[in-house]
């Protein structure tokens, strides 16, 4: 089902000497919604398969080429395409030309997806599948490529023996990495961080410089948090360039804007990840812009947004609340938050109840690992049972084939208590709850949260809005009906790229950005005295 509830049927033709384009006998989304009348659209667009080789799975990037001043600021979208029939592989990375018509049946997909976890441009998938009301294709939305689990990491993840007593984001090593999907230049690095016992840690990551010149400054810098793919080294997002970026991340290359995005500490480096250590993710997204800019290639300012999605999300928050303190240096443009975990208490007892109860020895075992024994006790909160399970961890991605009945069915019940009942746990949870932020924010804020989301509900992210606007007025909320807490990054992210083109060029917030399916948005500011 398309981003409105229409059906597209799906032509797929190999033609590499081609350029790759749509040709649409209506635009398929609202980017021409501005022209009256308007009855035809081109379309670019980028394919590439997901999954098995042959399995007909999709990403086709699309582009208005309309030159109307009225649909200037057209977004880019991405639709995941399941084809009725196989794809050759010959037509896999080679240029396509795709029709999209309009179909009078109404097709309907449902997808059936056992561990989908939001990581870097998109998702990984553990196992999918799909239901469809008729013969013909259609769309879901799902963005990235089900990776393969490397048995051991590449070299370049070797941790030198002895860490300089340097500033957080000197940078250790770099290395170019192939990725020809993106618009810009990719490096995989490593740098110095913080950790939450202000220890020098080495992190890991990805830097994309974009295919242009760079401006006098420098590029501006996008700051990519990822959400939760896992806790062990071989989790790490770096090890494939387009695991490690944003959505639609051709449409922030295109804008001239830099991207970095971080791996997190203890992923793809030794230990164990600090989960939903809010300070310790967000010192990492800010110090690989540190790092960025003792990249000669990278060419990097100082001005930068943070970007995050779930955990990323939460590293987000923390990134705000610590950016100006803790990187002077630098300066923070904007931030965007989405799906933020927060109201811990109230989060505790929602996971507990659901499915997805697992989250919660993730947690207990990354605050463990960042605060260490004393301060957080895994035997006053996790259950002998749970104990047991923790060193999987270690060993586990959320897109292992068995992940899913490993989490659900072994992970369920592997806590004692509310955290909010054991004094210990209380003070490490509200010391990593945003909504116990008490200082103003130092740049405008940006939360976004899916309307049908069931893991972060739609009224936690009200809630840490307004105790945002408490501190500060110049925050805004979009929440995107119907979408769940996977969909709505991909729902949201062009709507919020070019929220943040907005902030680099100094637009007012809230100013002339408004989500461009408004009907399937609800926009909240803050009430101004």
């Amino acid at each position: 089902m398309g981003p409105h509830g229409e059906a597209f049927a799906v032509e797929v033709k190999s033609s590499p000497t081609t350029r790759t384009e749509i040709a649409s006998p209506s635009p398929p989304h609202d980017a021409a919604k501005d022209v009256p009348g308007r009855t035809a659209a081109t379309w670019t667009v980028e394919v590439r398969e997901l999954g098995s080789p042959g399995a007909g799975l999709l990403v086709i990037e699309e582009g208005c080429r309309s030159g109307s001043r009225a649909i200037r600021r057209a977004r880019a979208i991405r639709r995941q395409i399941r084809l009725d029939g196989r794809l050759k592989r010959s037509s896999i990375g080679d240029t396509v030309m795709v029709r999209l018509r309009r179909t009078a049946v109404f097709v309907t997909i449902v997808a059936i997806v056992a561990a989908l976890v939001v990581v870097g441009g998109g998702y990984w998938l553990a196992t999918s599948g799909a239901r469809q009301d008729s013969a013909r294709a259609a769309t879901t939305t799902s963005v990235a490529p089900s990776p393969v689990i490397p048995a051991a990491l590449p070299s370049f993840y070797r941790v030198p023996d002895k860490l300089p007593a340097a500033r957080p984001g000197t940078l250790l090593k770099a290395q170019r990495v192939a990725a020809p999907a993106l618009h810009g230049t990719a490096y995989r690095v490593m740098y110095t961080s913080r950790s939450i016992q202000n220890r020098t840690v080495a992190v890991t990551g990805i830097i994309v410089v974009p295919n242009r010149p760079a401006p006098t400054a420098g590029y501006p810098m996008v700051t990519w948090a990822h959400g939760t793919s896992g806790m062990a080294d071989t989790c790490a997002p770096s090890l494939h360039p387009l695991w490690s970026t944003p959505p639609f991340e051709n449409g922030v290359l295109d804008r001239g804007l830099e991207i970095t995005a971080t791996d997190y500490q203890g992923e793809g480096t030794p230990g164990l990840l600090p989960y939903l250590a809010g300070v310790s993710a967000a010192r990492n997204a800010i110090d690989i812009v540190r790092a960025a800019r003792h990249l000669a290639a990278a060419h990097a300012s100082r001005s930068y947004v943070v970007w995050g999605y779930s955990e990323g999300g939460q590293a987000a928050m923390f990134a705000l609340n610590i950016a100006s303190s803790y990187a002077p240096e630098l300066h923070l443009v904007a931030d965007v938050a989405g799906g933020v975990p927060s109201q811990f208490d109230r989060l505790y007892a929602e996971l507990r109840a659901s499915r997805d109860g697992f989250f919660l020895l993730m947690m207990a075992a990354g605050l463990n690992a960042a605060y260490g024994d004393k301060a957080a006790p895994l035997d006053e909160f996790v259950t002998p049972a749970g104990m047991a399970l923790i060193p999987q961890l270690e060993n586990r991605c959320l897109v292992d084939p068995d992940v899913a009945r490993l989490l659900h069915d072994r992970y369920a019940d592997t806590t004692r208590a509310n955290p909010s009942t054991i004094p210990a746990w209380r003070k490490v949870f509200m010391a990593n709850d945003p909504e116990n932020f008490a200082t103003r924010s130092q740049a405008p804020l940006l939360i976004v949260q899916g309307g049908s989301d069931n893991l972060i509900l739609p009224a936690s992210a009200r809630a840490l809005a307004t105790h945002e606007c408490g501190l500060d007025p110049n925050v805004e909320l979009w929440v995107y009906a119907r979408q769940s807490h996977s969909w709505a990054l991909v729902a949201s992210a062009d709507d919020t790229i070019h929220w943040i083109a907005d902030r680099f060029v100094g637009a007012a917030n809230p100013g002339s950005d408004a989500p461009a399916t408004p009907r399937d948005v609800q926009r909240t500011r803050c009430a101004r005295s």
